[in-house]
């Protein structure tokens, strides 16, 4: 008897949803930002800080660690191939990301229910320090990430 091994098979769809969606993602590629993993619910991102994201005080700008937080959180929410859009999200701001710094965002599922979900996301830098902590509401749409592929026309 054959048995099926349903984390390996969400593991799978996982990885080939995010695969599907940063293809595609190109305000996310712009930035630098690399998926470094992938698993249902859950998702880790890098972008190192350039000197093009500094603001005014010579750290990166704000808005930069909000995009690497919020695409983290959108390979989270989208990771059971349901397309999934954000419905709110927060941040608060810990400490300064710096030039040079790689900046890790780690989104967790810590809810989902029905079409709504809700993902933390902690950011740190290259020596474990925390810059900033998201949250991230989730509301599931019509359709699927790598059924939509198919439907794209450019």
């Amino acid at each position: 008897m054959h048995e099926v091994n349903h984390e390996h098979d969400a593991q799978a769809l996982a990885a080939a949803a995010s695969a599907a969606m940063y293809e595609r993602d190109e305000a996310t590629k712009s930035l630098g930002m690399r998926i470094v993993g992938i698993a249902p619910g859950s998702a880790q991102l890098t972008m190192r800080v350039r000197s093009d994201m500094l603001n005014g005080h010579q750290t990166c700008h704000g808005g930069f660690i909000f995009a690497l937080a919020d695409s983290a959180f959108a390979f989270a929410c989208n990771s059971y191939n349901l397309n999934t859009v954000a419905a709110g999200c927060s941040i608060e701001y810990l400490a300064p990301g710096r030039e040079g710094d790689v900046l890790l965002a780690e989104a967790v599922e810590q809810a989902r229910s029905g079409k709504t979900g809700v993902y933390d996301v902690t950011v740190t830098n290259q020596h474990g320090d925390r810059i900033a902590l998201f949250r991230g509401k989730s509301h599931q749409i019509k359709g699927e990430v790598l059924a939509s592929m198919a439907t794209r026309t450019d």
